[in-house]
Protein backbone atom coordinates (compact mmCIF):
# COMPACT_ATOMS: atom_id res chain seq x y z
CA UNK A 1 0.00 0.00 0.00
CA UNK A 2 1.18 3.58 -0.58
CA UNK A 3 2.57 5.45 2.41
CA UNK A 4 0.34 8.24 3.72
CA UNK A 5 1.44 11.25 5.76
CA UNK A 6 -1.18 13.65 7.11
CA UNK A 7 -0.09 17.23 7.75
CA UNK A 8 -2.36 18.56 10.49
CA UNK A 9 -2.35 21.39 13.00
CA UNK A 10 -3.74 22.38 16.36
CA UNK A 11 -4.97 25.81 15.26
CA UNK A 12 -6.11 27.19 11.88
CA UNK A 13 -3.65 29.04 9.63
CA UNK A 14 -0.62 27.35 11.14
CA UNK A 15 1.15 26.71 7.83
CA UNK A 16 -0.13 23.32 6.60
CA UNK A 17 -0.15 24.23 2.90
CA UNK A 18 3.28 25.82 3.18
CA UNK A 19 4.60 22.68 4.88
CA UNK A 20 3.12 20.46 2.16
CA UNK A 21 4.79 22.54 -0.55
CA UNK A 22 8.14 22.77 1.20
CA UNK A 23 8.23 19.08 2.07
CA UNK A 24 7.05 18.01 -1.38
CA UNK A 25 9.78 20.10 -2.97
CA UNK A 26 12.41 18.38 -0.83
CA UNK A 27 11.01 14.95 -1.74
CA UNK A 28 10.86 15.75 -5.46
CA UNK A 29 14.53 16.79 -5.33
CA UNK A 30 15.22 13.31 -3.96
CA UNK A 31 13.27 11.74 -6.86
CA UNK A 32 10.65 10.31 -4.49
CA UNK A 33 7.22 9.73 -6.05
CA UNK A 34 4.59 11.84 -4.33
CA UNK A 35 0.86 12.46 -4.52
CA UNK A 36 -1.37 14.95 -2.74
CA UNK A 37 -4.90 15.27 -1.42
CA UNK A 38 -7.06 17.30 0.93
CA UNK A 39 -9.84 15.05 2.27
CA UNK A 40 -11.77 17.92 3.84
CA UNK A 41 -12.16 20.82 1.43
CA UNK A 42 -12.76 24.44 2.30
CA UNK A 43 -13.95 25.91 -1.00
CA UNK A 44 -13.93 25.18 -4.72
CA UNK A 45 -11.69 27.17 -7.04
CA UNK A 46 -12.14 27.98 -10.72
CA UNK A 47 -10.96 24.51 -11.77
CA UNK A 48 -13.64 22.73 -9.73
CA UNK A 49 -11.00 21.52 -7.27
CA UNK A 50 -10.53 22.83 -3.76
CA UNK A 51 -8.62 26.09 -4.22
CA UNK A 52 -5.63 24.91 -2.14
CA UNK A 53 -5.49 21.58 -3.99
CA UNK A 54 -5.51 23.32 -7.37
CA UNK A 55 -2.71 25.66 -6.29
CA UNK A 56 -0.52 22.87 -4.93
CA UNK A 57 -1.15 20.67 -7.98
CA UNK A 58 -0.09 23.47 -10.32
CA UNK A 59 2.91 24.51 -8.22
CA UNK A 60 4.28 20.97 -7.89
CA UNK A 61 3.42 19.96 -11.45
CA UNK A 62 1.36 16.93 -10.41
CA UNK A 63 -0.85 15.21 -12.96
CA UNK A 64 -4.45 14.24 -12.21
CA UNK A 65 -3.48 10.68 -11.19
CA UNK A 66 -1.38 12.17 -8.38
CA UNK A 67 -4.34 14.01 -6.83
CA UNK A 68 -6.61 12.29 -4.32
CA UNK A 69 -10.28 13.34 -4.36
CA UNK A 70 -11.69 15.67 -1.72
CA UNK A 71 -14.25 13.67 0.26
CA UNK A 72 -16.37 16.50 1.62
CA UNK A 73 -16.47 20.28 1.77
CA UNK A 74 -17.35 21.57 5.21
CA UNK A 75 -20.30 23.95 5.05
CA UNK A 76 -22.88 24.98 7.66
CA UNK A 77 -25.63 23.39 5.52
CA UNK A 78 -23.85 20.04 5.43
CA UNK A 79 -23.33 20.13 9.19
CA UNK A 80 -27.03 20.79 9.73
CA UNK A 81 -27.88 17.85 7.45
CA UNK A 82 -25.57 15.67 9.51
CA UNK A 83 -27.21 16.78 12.74
CA UNK A 84 -30.64 16.05 11.26
CA UNK A 85 -29.59 12.57 10.18
CA UNK A 86 -30.00 13.44 6.49
CA UNK A 87 -26.30 12.95 5.73
CA UNK A 88 -25.47 9.34 6.57
CA UNK A 89 -22.34 8.85 4.45
CA UNK A 90 -19.48 6.83 5.93
CA UNK A 91 -16.68 9.21 5.01
CA UNK A 92 -13.98 7.12 6.67
CA UNK A 93 -14.74 4.33 4.15
CA UNK A 94 -14.20 6.79 1.32
CA UNK A 95 -10.90 7.78 2.87
CA UNK A 96 -9.83 4.13 3.15
CA UNK A 97 -10.36 3.85 -0.60
CA UNK A 98 -7.26 6.04 -1.04
CA UNK A 99 -5.27 2.86 -0.42
CA UNK A 100 -6.45 1.45 -3.76
CA UNK A 101 -5.03 4.45 -5.63
CA UNK A 102 -1.47 5.10 -6.69
CA UNK A 103 1.71 3.06 -6.52
CA UNK A 104 3.33 1.15 -3.68
CA UNK A 105 6.44 3.36 -3.74
CA UNK A 106 4.43 6.57 -3.48
CA UNK A 107 4.24 8.92 -0.52
CA UNK A 108 0.82 10.57 -0.36
CA UNK A 109 0.83 13.91 1.43
CA UNK A 110 -2.60 14.77 2.80
CA UNK A 111 -3.51 18.20 4.15
CA UNK A 112 -5.50 17.34 7.24
CA UNK A 113 -7.87 19.20 9.56
CA UNK A 114 -6.90 22.53 11.08
CA UNK A 115 -7.62 21.40 14.65
CA UNK A 116 -7.80 18.13 16.54
CA UNK A 117 -11.60 18.24 16.53
CA UNK A 118 -12.37 19.51 13.01
CA UNK A 119 -14.16 16.83 10.98
CA UNK A 120 -15.14 14.74 14.01
CA UNK A 121 -18.85 15.11 13.21
CA UNK A 122 -18.15 13.21 9.98
CA UNK A 123 -15.69 10.67 11.35
CA UNK A 124 -12.77 12.57 9.80
CA UNK A 125 -10.93 14.14 12.69
CA UNK A 126 -7.15 14.01 12.53
CA UNK A 127 -6.93 10.81 14.58
CA UNK A 128 -9.85 9.21 12.72
CA UNK A 129 -8.18 9.93 9.37
CA UNK A 130 -4.95 8.34 10.57
CA UNK A 131 -6.81 5.25 11.78
CA UNK A 132 -8.84 4.83 8.57
CA UNK A 133 -5.90 4.84 6.17
CA UNK A 134 -3.71 4.06 8.26
CA UNK A 135 -1.31 7.00 8.21
CA UNK A 136 1.19 8.90 10.30
CA UNK A 137 0.73 12.55 11.31
CA UNK A 138 3.10 15.50 11.07
CA UNK A 139 1.65 18.16 13.35
CA UNK A 140 2.24 21.88 12.73
CA UNK A 141 2.15 24.41 15.57
CA UNK A 142 2.76 28.16 15.52
CA UNK A 143 4.97 29.25 18.40
CA UNK A 144 2.96 32.21 19.68
CA UNK A 145 4.12 31.61 23.26
CA UNK A 146 5.60 28.80 25.39
CA UNK A 147 2.02 27.75 26.17
CA UNK A 148 1.95 25.94 22.83
CA UNK A 149 3.82 23.12 24.60
CA UNK A 150 0.71 22.37 26.65
CA UNK A 151 -1.37 22.14 23.49
CA UNK A 152 1.15 19.76 21.96
CA UNK A 153 1.13 17.54 25.05
CA UNK A 154 -2.66 17.35 24.74
CA UNK A 155 -2.29 16.50 21.05
CA UNK A 156 0.13 13.72 21.91
CA UNK A 157 -2.40 12.14 24.27
CA UNK A 158 -5.09 12.39 21.57
CA UNK A 159 -3.05 11.14 18.59
CA UNK A 160 -0.89 8.54 20.31
CA UNK A 161 1.10 6.25 18.02
CA UNK A 162 -0.11 8.03 14.90
CA UNK A 163 1.89 11.15 15.76
CA UNK A 164 5.14 10.95 13.80
CA UNK A 165 6.56 14.34 14.64
CA UNK A 166 6.16 18.06 15.22
CA UNK A 167 7.06 21.11 13.15
CA UNK A 168 7.16 24.33 15.16
CA UNK A 169 6.48 27.29 12.91
CA UNK A 170 6.47 31.10 12.96
CA UNK A 171 8.97 31.59 15.78
CA UNK A 172 9.60 35.27 16.51
CA UNK A 173 13.24 36.24 17.23
CA UNK A 174 12.50 36.99 20.90
CA UNK A 175 11.04 33.49 21.31
CA UNK A 176 13.84 31.52 19.64
CA UNK A 177 15.59 30.59 22.90
CA UNK A 178 12.40 29.35 24.57
CA UNK A 179 11.38 27.50 21.38
CA UNK A 180 14.71 25.65 21.51
CA UNK A 181 13.99 24.69 25.11
CA UNK A 182 10.51 23.56 24.08
CA UNK A 183 12.04 21.35 21.39
CA UNK A 184 14.32 19.65 23.92
CA UNK A 185 11.40 19.15 26.30
CA UNK A 186 9.10 17.69 23.63
CA UNK A 187 11.81 15.35 22.39
CA UNK A 188 12.22 14.08 25.95
CA UNK A 189 8.46 13.39 26.01
CA UNK A 190 8.78 11.19 22.93
CA UNK A 191 7.70 13.78 20.36
CA UNK A 192 10.28 14.20 17.58
CA UNK A 193 10.57 17.87 16.61
CA UNK A 194 11.56 17.79 12.93
CA UNK A 195 11.99 21.51 12.48
CA UNK A 196 12.00 24.96 14.02
CA UNK A 197 10.99 27.58 11.45
CA UNK A 198 11.69 31.25 12.16
CA UNK A 199 9.05 33.91 11.58
CA UNK A 200 9.23 35.40 8.10
CA UNK A 201 7.53 38.70 7.31
CA UNK A 202 7.11 37.83 3.64
CA UNK A 203 5.05 34.74 4.49
CA UNK A 204 2.90 36.82 6.83
CA UNK A 205 2.22 39.40 4.12
CA UNK A 206 -1.09 39.83 2.32
CA UNK A 207 -1.68 41.12 -1.21
CA UNK A 208 -3.40 44.43 -1.85
CA UNK A 209 -5.90 42.45 -3.94
CA UNK A 210 -6.89 40.44 -0.87
CA UNK A 211 -7.30 43.62 1.16
CA UNK A 212 -9.57 45.01 -1.57
CA UNK A 213 -11.69 41.87 -1.38
CA UNK A 214 -11.97 41.77 2.40
CA UNK A 215 -12.58 45.50 2.81
CA UNK A 216 -15.02 45.73 -0.08
CA UNK A 217 -12.85 48.66 -1.18
CA UNK A 218 -13.03 50.86 -4.25
CA UNK A 219 -9.69 51.06 -6.09
CA UNK A 220 -9.04 54.73 -6.89
CA UNK A 221 -5.71 54.33 -8.67
CA UNK A 222 -3.07 51.81 -9.76
CA UNK A 223 -5.42 48.87 -10.08
CA UNK A 224 -2.58 47.24 -12.00
CA UNK A 225 -0.47 46.99 -8.81
CA UNK A 226 -2.83 45.01 -6.61
CA UNK A 227 -0.24 42.21 -6.59
CA UNK A 228 1.91 44.24 -4.20
CA UNK A 229 2.41 42.49 -0.84
CA UNK A 230 1.75 44.28 2.42
CA UNK A 231 3.83 43.23 5.42
CA UNK A 232 2.73 45.75 8.05
CA UNK A 233 -0.26 47.84 9.00
CA UNK A 234 0.17 51.45 10.11
CA UNK A 235 -2.54 53.82 11.29
CA UNK A 236 -2.29 57.51 10.48
CA UNK A 237 -4.08 59.18 13.36
CA UNK A 238 -1.38 61.47 14.79
CA UNK A 239 0.14 64.79 13.68
CA UNK A 240 2.14 64.72 10.47
CA UNK A 241 5.55 65.09 12.14
CA UNK A 242 4.95 62.08 14.39
CA UNK A 243 3.42 60.15 11.50
CA UNK A 244 6.48 60.64 9.32
CA UNK A 245 8.81 59.30 12.04
CA UNK A 246 6.42 56.38 12.56
CA UNK A 247 6.08 55.55 8.86
CA UNK A 248 9.85 55.65 8.28
CA UNK A 249 10.22 52.68 10.65
CA UNK A 250 7.81 50.58 8.60
CA UNK A 251 8.35 48.38 5.58
CA UNK A 252 5.89 47.60 2.77
CA UNK A 253 3.01 49.07 4.74
CA UNK A 254 -0.70 49.46 4.32
CA UNK A 255 -1.51 52.85 5.81
CA UNK A 256 -5.05 53.45 7.04
CA UNK A 257 -6.08 57.04 7.57
CA UNK A 258 -9.08 59.30 7.21
CA UNK A 259 -9.98 60.55 3.78
CA UNK A 260 -9.72 64.10 5.15
CA UNK A 261 -6.13 63.66 6.44
CA UNK A 262 -4.31 64.88 3.34
CA UNK A 263 -1.15 65.65 5.35
CA UNK A 264 -0.91 62.07 6.58
CA UNK A 265 -1.61 60.74 3.09
CA UNK A 266 1.31 62.71 1.64
CA UNK A 267 3.60 61.48 4.44
CA UNK A 268 2.62 57.86 3.72
CA UNK A 269 3.39 58.18 0.01
CA UNK A 270 6.95 59.29 0.76
CA UNK A 271 7.75 56.21 2.87
CA UNK A 272 7.66 52.43 2.33
CA UNK A 273 3.94 52.23 1.60
CA UNK A 274 2.42 49.60 -0.69
CA UNK A 275 -1.18 50.62 -0.17
CA UNK A 276 -3.06 53.68 1.11
CA UNK A 277 -6.50 52.98 2.59
CA UNK A 278 -8.76 56.00 3.04
CA UNK A 279 -11.73 55.70 5.40
CA UNK A 280 -14.90 57.71 5.46
CA UNK A 281 -15.41 57.34 1.70
CA UNK A 282 -13.80 60.73 1.04
CA UNK A 283 -11.81 61.17 -2.21
CA UNK A 284 -8.14 62.26 -2.18
CA UNK A 285 -6.99 65.46 -3.87
CA UNK A 286 -6.05 65.34 -7.58
CA UNK A 287 -2.44 66.21 -6.70
CA UNK A 288 -2.17 63.29 -4.28
CA UNK A 289 -3.74 60.93 -6.82
CA UNK A 290 -1.18 62.04 -9.41
CA UNK A 291 1.69 61.40 -6.99
CA UNK A 292 0.34 57.94 -6.12
CA UNK A 293 0.07 57.13 -9.84
CA UNK A 294 3.69 58.18 -10.30
CA UNK A 295 4.89 56.08 -7.35
CA UNK A 296 2.68 53.11 -8.38
CA UNK A 297 0.95 52.99 -5.00
CA UNK A 298 -2.69 51.82 -5.02
CA UNK A 299 -5.18 53.98 -3.16
CA UNK A 300 -8.27 52.29 -1.78
CA UNK A 301 -11.41 53.98 -0.53
CA UNK A 302 -13.65 52.27 2.02
CA UNK A 303 -17.00 53.28 3.41
CA UNK A 304 -15.89 52.25 6.89
CA UNK A 305 -14.63 53.92 10.03
CA UNK A 306 -10.94 53.54 10.82
CA UNK A 307 -11.39 51.07 13.69
CA UNK A 308 -13.48 48.69 11.57
CA UNK A 309 -11.00 48.88 8.69
CA UNK A 310 -8.11 48.13 11.06
CA UNK A 311 -9.93 45.09 12.46
CA UNK A 312 -10.55 43.70 8.97
CA UNK A 313 -6.93 44.19 7.88
CA UNK A 314 -5.63 42.65 11.13
CA UNK A 315 -7.84 39.63 10.48
CA UNK A 316 -6.48 39.37 6.93
CA UNK A 317 -2.92 39.15 8.29
CA UNK A 318 -4.02 36.31 10.56
CA UNK A 319 -5.51 34.32 7.67
CA UNK A 320 -2.81 34.56 5.03
CA UNK A 321 -2.86 32.03 2.19
CA UNK A 322 0.16 30.89 0.26
CA UNK A 323 -0.78 31.73 -3.34
CA UNK A 324 2.12 33.86 -4.57
CA UNK A 325 5.25 32.53 -6.30
CA UNK A 326 7.60 34.63 -4.19
CA UNK A 327 6.16 33.07 -1.03
CA UNK A 328 6.57 29.57 -2.47
CA UNK A 329 10.29 30.22 -3.11
CA UNK A 330 10.61 31.51 0.45
CA UNK A 331 8.97 28.34 1.84
CA UNK A 332 11.32 26.15 -0.22
CA UNK A 333 14.34 27.92 1.29
CA UNK A 334 13.02 27.77 4.86
CA UNK A 335 12.19 24.07 4.69
CA UNK A 336 15.51 23.20 3.04
CA UNK A 337 17.39 24.97 5.82
CA UNK A 338 15.31 24.15 8.91
CA UNK A 339 13.42 20.88 8.32
CA UNK A 340 14.94 17.41 8.89
CA UNK A 341 13.70 15.68 5.75
CA UNK A 342 15.97 12.66 6.11
CA UNK A 343 14.81 12.07 9.67
CA UNK A 344 11.22 12.10 8.41
CA UNK A 345 12.01 9.61 5.66
CA UNK A 346 13.70 7.27 8.12
CA UNK A 347 10.67 7.41 10.39
CA UNK A 348 8.43 6.53 7.43
CA UNK A 349 10.86 3.79 6.38
CA UNK A 350 11.32 5.34 2.97
CA UNK A 351 14.58 5.41 0.99
CA UNK A 352 16.88 8.39 1.44
CA UNK A 353 17.18 9.12 -2.25
CA UNK A 354 19.50 11.96 -3.25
Amino acid sequence: MPHHLIIGSITPYSGKSATVLGLAHQLQKRKLAIAFGKPIGTGLGETGLDADVAFIQATLGLNEKKIRPTILTLTPDLMIQRLQGLDIHHYADKLSAYQELGNLDELVLLEGPSTLEEGRLFGLSLREMAMALPAKILLIARYLSPQVVESLLLAQSELGEYLLGILINDIAPNYWESATLAKEFLEAQGMPVLGLLPRNQLLRSVSVQELVRQLGAEVLCRGDRLDLLVEELSIGAMNVSAALKYFRKGNNMAVITGGDRTDIQWAALETSTHCLILTGHLPPTPALMARAEELEIPILSVDLDTLTAVEIVDRAFGQVRLHEAVKVDCVYQLMAKHFQTERLLRALQLPLLA
